[in-house]
């Protein structure tokens, strides 16, 4: 059991720097962004390809990373100069990228064993969780800079950023090409972690993206951005913890994994909303006694 949630934080903190990029495009730049399906498998498509050509692991890391970037970049590009929909252009780079993932792996599976690996000198929650703390840093200082202000404000008006003359087509490409590389750089690290890569592993991610970052709101809240950035990170470890409980359930086994993603997220998803209608229930229940007393006082008063 101990051994099983230990692996769950690693899993989770390797996971959290998806659902950072995920967060970035779905709810800064509320841009519903697919490519993160493809771009996962990319960056761990060139972070397993560079190493075992021999190329030094976090190397390999760093060029997945831009490997994302690339392909976030041109998902931008169809959304903003193509003139295609969002959700459209997300959908298209993500079917492209899987022959372009297949094209760099050579074969639908590639092995890292017995090659150099990211994770041979220090554990995987130890790299991870330093990872996951620079991530955050540089993401909260970036956000509160000018560039990263209007990044934020392209997602919350984009008629009113452009008013003020600023080209929200670029902080569109930027910040969908900053996801995607945080997809990316996740990617390669689980890559490492798993000693393999296959054409087929990021199918799902961004189910499990948003799910982390429903689950990490629902728990901590949203009130500031680097709250809510340490919210996505807690939800990515809830989301992995929460999966390898459900694994442990007797009549469930791997083939129900993305039954159990679904039902993980249905629940983050209608739980808050039973909160809040409890809670509204219960505030017009408390309004009206609070009226009804009111109403008593005064007919009694009139009775004197």
């Amino acid at each position: 059991m101990m051994t099983s949630m230990i692996g769950a934080v690693e899993s989770g903190l390797l996971y959290a720097l998806m659902a950072l990029g995920v967060y970035i495009t779905f709810r800064i730049l509320d841009f519903p962004d697919l490519t993160v399906d493809g771009s996962f498998t990319t960056g761990a498509a060139i972070g397993t390809v560079m190493t075992i050509n021999g190329s030094p692991p976090w190397l390999a890391i760093i060029y997945a990373f831009i490997g994302g970037a690339l392909a976030g970049m041109c998902t931008g590009l169809l959304h903003t100069k193509g003139k295609i929909n969002g959700l459209l252009s997300g959908i298209i780079m993500m079917i492209a990228l899987y022959s372009i993932n297949l094209r760099i792996l050579g074969k639908p599976v590639l092995s890292l064993r017995g090659s150099e690996n990211a994770f041979d000198d220090a554990d995987v929650w130890l790299v991870g969780a330093i990872l996951v703390i620079v991530v955050l840093v540089l993401l909260v200082l970036f956000l509160n800079t000018n560039l990263g202000l209007s990044l934020r404000a392209t997602g919350d008006n984009s008629r009113m950023i452009r008013s003020f003359g600023a080209n929200t087509d670029n902080t569109i490409i930027m910040g969908v090409a900053l996801s995607n590389a945080l997809v990316a750089c996740s990617g390669a690290l689980v890559a490492h972690s798993l000693n393999a890569a296959n054409n087929a592993m990021g199918i799902g991610m961004i189910v499990i993206g948003l799910a982390s970052v429903i689950i990490g709101e629902a728990v901590i809240g949203s009130k500031s951005i680097l709250r809510a950035l340490i919210a996505v990170v807690i939800g990515a470890i809830i989301y992995r913890m929460i999966y390898a409980l459900a694994l442990r359930v007797p009549w469930l086994d791997s083939q129900d994994m993305k039954l159990i993603s679904a039902v993980i997220i249905i629940s983050a998803l209608v739980i808050p909303s039973v909160r809040r209608a409890l809670k509204q229930k219960s505030i017009a229940k408390k309004r009206t006694a609070e009226v009804l007393s009111s109403l008593g006082k005064s007919n009694t008063g009139g009775v004197r």
